[in-house]
C-alpha cells in the first residue's frame, strides 16, 4: 500500500507548530535576559544605598537645635491706615451706604487684627491714617447724579460720614495710644463741576467733613488732624512725616492723566517732577507717596521712589472699567513702617465676600 501524502493544511499546521515553538524559546530567552538586567539594576540600586549607608555611619551630622521664642524687637513700628474712596451715598448694583459702613468698620477691625499680629515682633502705638479723598460721593460733579446716590450731599457730610468715620476712629482709639490722621480732598467733593478752578477748595466737601471730624474729637489728646490750608497752591496734598525716613506725598491722585489704562506714565512723570521740585527746596521731600483716585489697588517703584496707590471699599465701578480696563476688588492698603528705617511691610487688606 502505498504512503499517503499529506496534504497542504497539514504542512502548514506542522509548520505553524515549529514556529510557535521557536517564538516561545525566543520569549524564553528574552524574559531571561530581562530578569538578568532587572537583578543588575536592583543590584546596582541597592549597592548605591548600601554604600549612603555606609557613609552616614561616618558622617559625624549636627543635631538640629529646637525652635526659640523670637524676641520683641524694642525698636517702635508704626501703623499706616491708608482710607479713599468710600464714595459713601453712591449706589450701583451691589453698593449703596449701608454697604460702604459695614466696609468701613472691617477695616477698621482688619487694621487693629494685622496690627496685633505684627506687636508681636514690635512695639506698636501709633496709627497714622491717610485718609486720601473720596470719602463722600458728592452729588453735583456730573450730571445726573442724583438719581445715583442714596443720600444728600448735605446729609453725606454732615450726618452719614460723621457718623460712619466715628465707627472707624473709636475703633482706632481703643486699640492704639496715638491717632495721627493726614486728610486730603478728593475730586467727588468739588461743589462747583470736575474742574478744580471752578471751585474753592474751602467748600469741598471732603474738607468740609475732615473738619467736622476734627471737631467731634476736639476734645480727645489722642488723636491729631493735619487738613492742608485751603489758601495757595498747596492745599490739595499733605507731606506726612512720620520719621527721618518715612515722609509721605499724600494726595488723591485726579490730576494724573494717562491712556489705554492705568497711568504708570503719568504717575511716574508727576512723581520725577515733584522729587526734583524738592530737591530744589520747592517743596517738601518725601520718601514714599500715597493716592488713590483711580479704584484699583496699585504699587510701582520709580528710582527711590515708592507708590501705592489705594484701592475702594464699593464693589463694582464703571470709570475703572471703561478707562482703565481694571477693576480691583474691594480693599484698601495697611502699611507698617520703622521712623528711621521705612516701610517694613504692607498688606493689602480686602473687604467684604465680594
Amino acid at each position: 500500500m502505498a504512503n499517503k501524502k499529506p496534504n497542504i493544511d497539514e504542512i502548514l499546521a506542522e509548520a505553524e507548530s515549529k514556529q510557535i515553538q521557536e517564538l516561545k524559546k525566543d520569549n524564553l530567552k528574552l524574559l531571561k535576559q530581562l530578569d538578568k538586567a532587572k537583578n543588575r539594576k536592583e543590584d546596582m540600586v541597592d549597592a548605591v544605598y548600601q554604600a549612603v549607608d555606609s557613609n552616614l555611619k561616618l558622617w559625624d551630622k549636627p543635631k538640629i537645635p529646637k525652635p526659640t521664642q523670637v524676641k520683641r524687637s524694642k525698636s517702635e513700628e508704626i501703623a499706616i491706615a491708608v482710607l479713599s474712596d468710600i464714595q459713601l451715598a453712591k449706589v450701583t448694583p451691589d453698593y449703596n451706604s449701608e454697604i460702604a459702613e459695614e466696609r468701613v468698620v472691617e477695616y477698621a477691625h482688619k487694621v487693629v487684627e494685622l496690627t496685633n499680629l505684627q506687636r508681636q515682633a514690635h512695639p506698636i502705638t501709633k496709627c497714622a491714617v491717610f485718609a486720601a479723598g473720596d470719602i463722600i460721593e458728592g452729588e453735583l460733579i456730573f450730571p445726573g447724579q442724583s438719581h445715583l446716590i442714596d443720600s444728600s450731599l448735605y446729609k453725606q457730610v454732615t450726618i452719614d460720614g460723621p457718623r460712619i468715620m466715628t465707627k472707624f476712629f473709636d475703633i482706632l482709639l481703643a486699640n492704639f495710644d496715638e491717632v495721627d490722621v493726614h486728610w486730603v480732598i478728593g475730586n467727588h467733593g468739588h461743589l462747583g463741576g470736575r474742574n478744580r478752578k471752578d471751585y474753592h477748595p474751602d467748600t469741598n466737601a471732603d474738607r468740609m467733613l475732615g473738619n467736622i471730624m476734627a471737631m467731634v474729637y476736639r476734645d480727645e489728646k489722642r488723636i491729631q488732624w493735619t487738613i492742608p490750608d485751603s489758601t495757595g497752591d498747596n492745599h490739595w496734598f499733605d507731606i506726612a512725616n512720620l520719621g527721618e525716613d518715612c515722609k509721605f506725598l499724600i494726595w488723591h491722585g485726579d490730576n494724573i492723566r494717562g491712556f489705554s489704562g492705568f497711568p504708570w506714565y503719568g504717575f511716574g512723570k508727576k512723581l520725577q517732577g515733584w522729587k526734583t521740585l524738592a530737591a530744589n527746596g520747592m517743596m517738601p521731600d518725601f520718601d514714599y507717596a500715597i493716592a488713590g483716585h483711580f479704584h484699583t489697588p496699585t504699587t510701582m517703584y520709580l528710582n527711590d521712589i515708592r507708590l501705592w496707590v489705594n484701592g475702594s471699599t464699593e464693589s463694582y465701578n464703571t470709570y475703572a472699567l471703561e478707562q482703565l480696563a481694571s477693576m480691583g476688588k474691594p480693599c484698601q492698603w495697611l502699611l507698617f513702617c520703622k521712623p528711621k528705617h521705612g516701610i517694613t511691610a504692607e498688606y493689602l487688606v480686602k473687604l467684604g465676600n465680594v
